[in-house]
């Protein structure tokens, strides 16, 4: 988003974000997380705080990021009475015969860029975090 306040597409940081899919998502945020393979780690998460419209797939593939069209901005603009300080569009592979569309609106967004672990690892380093749904054995 630029200073006026107008929605562009965003960039991410530089690396391999094949692979995409949801990590958390409840009333105060709606997380994706990215990597070139995710059966047991991801290097990237997008942060939606806040989030007060989401109309994106489960998993997908190769996003392309744009700006938001005119009708997604009124879209939103139309079902909350204003339009939110961050709106995302994007195309992607979802596993059907053509691209899907998405749109996600939020108060803001992060962009978080570290070794996110799928799975249990005692001997994880220190610079690593585990994915919410992974526990120790046992717990």
């Amino acid at each position: 988003m630029d200073a006026e306040g107008t929605h562009a597409a965003i960039q991410l940081p530089e690396g391999s974000w094949w692979d995409w899919d949801v990590v958390a998502w409840d009333g105060g945020q709606f997380r994706l997380a990215a990597g070139h393979d995710l059966a047991y780690h991801h290097g990237l998460e997008l942060i939606f705080g806040d989030p007060i419209f989401v109309a994106c797939a489960a998993g997908f593939h190769d996003p392309v990021f744009r700006s938001p069209s005119p009708d997604e901005l009124l879209k939103v603009t139309g079902r909350f009475g204003e339009k939110p300080p961050v709106v995302v569009a994007f195309e992607a592979d979802a596993g059907g015969q053509e691209l899907v569309s998405c749109l996600i609106a939020a108060e803001r967004l992060d962009i978080v860029q570290e070794s996110v672990l799928r799975y249990w690892r005692a001997d994880a380093s220190p610079d690593q975090r585990f994915a919410p749904w992974v526990t120790p054995p046992g717990q």
